[in-house]
Formats: structure tokens, sequence, C-alpha cells
């Protein structure tokens, strides 16, 4: 290095204009993104105005032609239509504002496959949370999180409201997070294998592990001692949740769930309570996650009231069309147990 320049000022300088750079990356990504919507808003205000059915596929594809030998690519007919969807989809330039400041176009690209609004704005409202690259925002919806989570066989308007919260405050419905099952296909396991392979795997992918968990998982400790008199009982997992502000501990099953597995939690949760709570720290939650889990056996012990959250675990990412038919499954044997006991699960009660 020449002595008239020192190693830290040239690292300094280099990291202004890094900085800089991704700033401006940023400002294009979301002056894009607006771009698009205004272009969107724009034609479909002009079609609107014409009673011709015909009339629509006409000014985009004129408009396209124009656009192109000006422009260039971005202005396909493809693109125009998707302007429109986007702004059909999105019609509120604030939460496009907001969301783009977070989001990229691709991120809407992915985002504008979704039919379903109440899906989309979860997936949307997720992915800004979590700051989700594209190819995650991709695999998460290839994988039907939405469809796996608790808080998708809630009513529309309690979903709704549960994903307005996250828009206008960051607040998290728990039912928002936690899924049945959860898909470790990234584990790479055996066969056969036993619960203390199954903790080393998650631990070799903990990075993975944390993401399929969803937003604000953080990892705390590994075999959590928890001493009482003269013995120590070990906790698989520890985990806190920064947006539910709680603990959360993670059981292990290479079986299905089984009665102990219950008063086991029970246990870790009231003993965590007590002595590992902090400030304004929720109460702790624990998820089991089993092999294999009976719906009507988890309704028998009332689990939901108890804080406790039992879920599959799949070591395995099935095709399309199986994990559909598998999920809707799943969401039915819920529903019917539910409609029978009467009984849901309603953690955030006390954040009202």
């Amino acid at each position: 290095m020449n002595e008239l320049v020192s190693a830290s000022l040239l690292t300094d300088i280099k990291s202004l204009i890094d900085i800089a750079k991704t700033r401006v990356a940023i400002k294009v990504n979301q002056e894009m993104t607006l771009l698009y919507w205004n272009i969107g808003k724009r034609i479909q205000e002009d079609i609107l105005k014409s009673e011709r059915a015909e009339y629509g596929e006409q000014i985009i594809l004129t408009l396209s032609r124009h656009l192109l030998s000006e422009y260039g690519k971005g202005f396909e007919q493809r693109s125009l239509f998707r302007a429109i969807q986007f702004y059909t989809y999105y019609p509120d330039s604030t939460i496009v504002s907001t969301l783009s400041t977070k989001l990229s176009w691709s991120h809407f690209i992915e985002l504008l496959s979704i039919k379903d609004s109440l899906k989309r704005d979860f997936y949307s409202q997720m992915a800004q949370l979590d700051n989700w690259s594209v190819r995650t925002l991709r695999e998460k919806i290839g994988k039907m999180l939405f469809e796996r989570t608790a808080i998708a066989q809630e009513p529309k308007d309690v979903i709704d409201n549960s994903i307005g919260l996250v828009n206008e405050e960051g607040r998290l419905n728990p039912k928002l997070l936690l899924q049945n099952p959860y898909i470790l296909d990234f584990l790479n396991l055996p066969s056969t294998y036993n619960e203390t392979e199954l903790e080393q795997a998650i631990l070799n992918e903990i990075q993975k592990f944390l993401l399929e968990l969803g937003a604000g998982f953080c990892f705390v400790e590994r075999q959590k001692r928890l001493a009482v008199g003269d013995r120590d009982y070990y906790v698989d997992l520890l985990l806190y949740n920064r947006y539910l502000r709680r603990l959360v501990v993670i059981e292990l099953k290479t079986t299905h769930f089984k009665p102990s597995h219950k008063g086991q939690m029970e246990f870790y949760l009231r003993w965590l309570d007590k002595y590992e709570k902090k400030g304004d720290d929720k109460p702790p939650i624990g998820i089991i996650l089993c092999a294999e889990k009976g719906q009507q056996e988890v309704e028998i012990f009332d689990l939901n009231e108890s804080g406790i959250h039992v879920a599959e675990y799949w070591t395995e990412l099935p095709s399309k069309q199986i994990l559909e038919k598998k999920i809707q499954q799943i969401v039915e044997e819920k529903i019917q147990v539910d409609a029978e006991s009467g009984k849901y699960w309603d953690l955030d009660e006390e954040d009202e």
C-alpha cells in the first residue's frame, strides 16, 4: 500500500461506495415497481373508458410497439398486462409504496401468480417482514406455506385482521408462524435415524431450519439444562422469537405423538416461565415435532390451551400434486375435529 494512502482510508472509502451503490440499487428497484404500478393504473383507466371488450388488447399491443421501439426490453405486451394486474391486485398506492421499500419488482412478479387476495397479502407481508429473497419467496409459495399455517384455518376476517397488524404495527399473531407440517427436506437424513441424529442434522442446517420456522426465530441453546433439585432435564432446542417476544421450546420426536410428550413439554414451559423469562417476555410456547401426529389425540389432551403446538415434520418434499392432497387432508381433519370440540387456540388473546 502506498504510504500516502492508509489501509483504513481505502477501506472506509470503499465502504462508503458500496453503501451508496446499495442505496442506489434499492431506489432503482423501488422506482421501477412504482413505475409499473402507475403504468398499470393509467392503462386501466383508459381501458375502462371504452365499452368495447377488444379495446384493451388493442391498446396494449399498440402501446407495446411504441414503447419497445423507444425504450426497449421491459415493455412487452406481457409486461404491460402484468402492470395492469399489479394495479388491480394492489390498488392502494400507500401499501405499494411501503412494500416497494422492501420488495423488488421481481418479488411482485412472484406474488402476482397468487389469485387469492388473503394468501397474496400473507406472502407479501411476511416477505417484507423477514426480508425474503425472491428465491425464498418462490420456495415458500411452492411449499404451500400459507396453507400449512394455523392462520389459514381461521375465518377470513381473522386472517385479514392478523395480516393487517403485521402491515400496520409489525405485530404477529402466533398463528401466522405455527405450521403443520414443517418441511425439513434440507436435512438429508438417512432412511432410519434417531432423535440425536435428527437434532444434529438440524444444527448442521440451523439457518435453513430457522427460515422454515418463520419470521423472527433466533437460536438460543442446544440441550438447555433445567436443574430441579438434584436432577437435570434437557430441552432439545431452545429458541426465541423476537416478534412474539417468547422463548420457544422445540422437542424432537421420531415417533408418533404420545401422551407423555404433553407432560414433558408442560414441565419445560413452566420451568422456563419461572426461571428464564425476562422483562416483558410473554409466556414461552412449545413445539413438539413428531414423525406422525393424530389430530384427535392432540385435541383430547387440549394442548391448544397450554401453549403447546404439535406438528408433523416431513423430511422429503412430495410432488406438488401430492403435497396439495396431503395438506388438504390435514386441513379437513383439523376443521372436523375443531368443529366437534368447539375449541380453538387463541394465543394472542392477551395482546388484544
